[in-house]
């Protein structure tokens, strides 16, 4: 049997290496259109800053090692132009050596991953400064730039995963960085509530951060970008992660079905509507675990746990792929940043608004252990307790949190079961009850209606002009919430204030960020106030 394999950065290569592993007497061949395979691309912005420095240890495998150990026929510089899915046949164009032939196949597996998808910016064809990174091959333009050119500001267009971890790795060069981003906060998909840490430790490390703004146009002599509001920014480099778009024109071509979105569509075997053709990673829609609603299918990591899946169904075992749960993490500076499963952000852009949440910001260890630190934590569900979704930001401990998450929705476990999660309990690593013990205490609270809440804009015109609104942040802390409060009461000073509150009112707590509110609540219902938490 003959297998080829169009693409070799992530599931293409744990595909191959998967079906060696199951079938000695196979043909395997990768097709690969640039310079490496099994490239660690989430590794990419710390070769350029110089904590990578080994450019060799970012190529897990090379096409040497594959045959070697593998027996499996790797070409590089080999890019698909063509599949004749009745013919079985491919046309391939040798770029190193100009050549073009055909090669055959019995079984073919499509893993050709997305691109980066450019803005609409006038003369930005023409800039010689602007750079993408997806491949290693853009990474070593990009440092070939910088060594070359010694720039001293960047504008990197797009505050996304990438172009944060990318802010870092200027600013430790020596870069003057400003991000450039088009929505009202950075950080996507993550939440106001984590974006807003993220933005604040950028800004710590003198990071610029201009949100709600475009790049309508670039002067190419000047190293100028004009912004969607006529205003000005000089730059010596750019980086553009405004996002990607999947490499599927290749399998449209082969009449392959598409999503709308461009988007393969393949079923839970991974097969395509074409016979004998499948796909993977980046190209593919798939169906979110949580909802079974249709979702593309991102990171490398979902990549590699595919292709290997896909080998064991290739030679017969009866196994379904069951869908993306979605999980992500980040080091900005001093911060890890992580989800699992939705964030609102991702709901409300799937239609969901039929959910609660709790935001809590317990430590990271005990807090009597030297070192501890808040983790602000995030938790997503639904009125029957299941768990859609979880994401954190603090200094450390952030990944273990989401991981138990990310595990407790394969295993079906909600809210109810969280308190009950065991987690091994030692002063410099957690607290008796840790993280997501706590999440799950507050959001049963919520749910079984100890702790009544409200969203900011169902407030009814009358409740805003007859009520009592409490704010109970602390003296020196900022506003928060779009609702006006009637008095500030700090959470410490409640319980010896707390004449000053009418009963002949129902009072509401407003908007403020973390386990305070519930805390104020419990103080106020114990001395029989009606009282509901805002929520923004």
């Amino acid at each position: 049997m003959k297998y080829v394999i169009v693409g070799g950065i992530a599931g293409g290569p744990s595909f191959a290496t998967r079906l060696r592993r199951l079938d000695e007497t196979a043909e395997i061949i990768i097709l690969e259109r640039h310079s490496a395979i099994s490239v660690a691309s989430c590794a990419l912005p710390y070769y350029l800053s110089g904590v990578i420095p080994d450019r060799e240890a970012l190529i897990e495998r090379t096409p040497e090692i594959l045959k070697e150990k593998n027996n499996i026929d790797v070409r590089l510089f080999s890019n698909v132009t063509n599949i004749e899915p009745a013919k079985q046949q491919l046309t391939v164009h040798d770029t190193l050596n100009n050549e073009t032939y055909t090669e055959t196949y019995d079984e073919l597996l499509l893993a050709t991953g997305a691109s980066p998808t450019l803005p609409p910016i006038k003369n930005l064809d023409q800039a010689d400064n602007a750079f993408v990174l997806r491949t290693i091959d853009n990474a070593d333009a990009m440092k070939e730039f910088i060594d070359i050119n010694h720039p001293k500001r960047v504008a990197i267009l797009g505050g996304g995963a990438i172009g944060i971890e990318l802010a870092e790795s200027f600013n430790t060069l020596g870069l003057d960085v400003t991000i450039i981003e088009r929505s009202s906060t950075i950080a996507s998909p993550y939440d106001q509530e984590i974006a807003e840490v993220v933005a604040k430790e950028l800004r710590k490390h003198d990071i610029k951060i201009l949100t709600g703004h475009s790049v309508a146009s670039l002067d190419n002599d000047k190293h100028e970008l004009q912004l969607d509001d006529g205003t000005t920014l000089t730059a010596d480099m750019i980086f553009i992660g405004t996002g990607v778009h999947p490499n599927t024109q290749l399998a449209a071509n082969a009449k392959i079905a598409l999503t709308d979105t461009g988007h393969i569509v393949v079923n839970s075997r991974f097969q395509t509507n074409q016979p004998h053709i499948y796909a993977i990673g980046d190209a593919i829609e798939t169906i979110n675990y949580i909802t079974g609603l249709p979702t593309p299918s991102v990171l490398s990591s979902p990549a590699n746990r595919q292709g290997h899946l896909l080998a064991d169904i290739m030679v017969g075992a009866p196994f379904e792929y069951q869908g993306i749960v979605g999980a992500g993490v980040s080091k900005f500076f001093n911060l890890t940043v992580s989800y699992t499963g939705y964030t609102e952000v991702m709901l409300q852009a799937n239609g969901i608004t039929d959910y609660k949440k709790i935001f809590i910001t317990p430590y990271d260890h005990a807090y009597f252990y030297p070192g501890a630190t808040r983790v602000n934590f995030k938790l997503i569900f639904d009125t029957q307790g299941k768990i859609l979704g979880a994401q954190a930001v603090g200094k450390t401990g952030v990944d273990k949190r989401i991981s138990q998450i990310s595990a407790a929705i394969r295993g079906h476990l909600n809210v109810y079961d969280l308190p009950d999660i065991e987690v091994p309990y030692s002063p410099p690593y957690s607290s008796t009850r840790d993280i997501i013990n706590i999440a799950g205490y507050v959001a049963i609270n919520q749910l079984t209606r100890q702790v009544a809440t409200i969203k900011a804009a169902d407030i009814a015109a009358d409740i805003l002009t007859s009520a009592y609104f409490l704010d109970i942040r602390e003296p020196g802390r900022p506003e928060s919430g779009s609702i006006k409060a009637t008095a500030n009461i700090p959470l410490s000073q409640l319980r010896d204030r707390i004449t000053e509150i009418p009963k002949d009112k129902p009072v509401y707590i407003t908007y403020r960020a973390g386990i305070g509110p519930y805390n104020a609540s419990t103080i106020l219902k114990g001395q029989g106030y009606d009282v509901t938490l805002i929520e923004e």
